[in-house]
């Protein structure tokens, strides 16, 4: 359900590679009307259970290569030898009420506040490192160096959390659901966001 006169919410989430982050934006999904997750461009290959157009569009490397130049993305960035880029028609769903979560890493999150100064920014926690090593190495597909290459991603975007508006600690699904949700409806009803979109109604 759209929100009838109001802006819609970006919501900017970030994770370290195997903290469950895309598991709860899912589930948050399906249990909230008016949010949805804005799918990225990719150049990596597909793993044996990511979906065209659901997970990501995934592209050539010259296909994605040409929408930069044509300055279709907001934000851009290449990521373990793969280039992952954001649409920005994405973004039309805010100007028709619709909340939109973007699911990017904390080099992309940066470059879209800077743009787009509303944005609300959450970071994604795995319960310990010992837990996202363990993760990393249960996923099918993943050579042992591309394991290394994302521990060691893994400790640069932790790094960088402090700067995020809210921190979410997936130890289990269903709480850390809950709190994301909490988080999105919270915003919604933040006094400057409704004031500016309804304000007038009460004036």
């Amino acid at each position: 359900m759209v929100r009838g006169g109001a802006q819609g919410v970006l919501f900017i989430v970030s994770a370290p590679s195997g903290a469950g982050k895309t598991t709860l934006l899912r589930k948050v999904i399906s249990q909230l009307s008016g949010v949805s997750l804005s799918i990225s461009f990719t150049t990596r290959d597909p793993r044996p259970d990511e979906r065209e157009e659901v997970d990501y569009f995934f592209v050539p490397r010259t296909k994605f290569i040409n929408m930069e130049k044509e300055e279709k993305f907001i934000e851009w960035a290449e990521v373990h030898g793969d280039l992952y880029g954001t649409p920005r028609a994405n973004l039309e769903k805010l100007q028709r009420g619709e909340d939109l979560i973007l699911e990017i890493d904390t080099q992309g999150a940066r470059k879209i506040k800077e743009e787009l100064q509303n944005g609300v920014l959450i970071f994604i926690l795995p319960p310990s490192l010992e837990v996202l090593r363990e993760r990393l190495r249960g996923r099918s597909g993943d050579s042992e160096e591309a394991i290394q290459a994302r521990l060691q991603n893994a400790q640069n975007e932790l790094d960088q959390m402090a700067w995020y508006d809210y921190i979410v600690i997936n130890r289990e699904v269903k709480e850390a659901t809950k709190e994301l949700t909490s988080i999105i409806l919270a915003e919604r009803c933040k006094t400057a966001r409704v004031l500016r979109d309804r304000g007038g109604e009460y004036g």
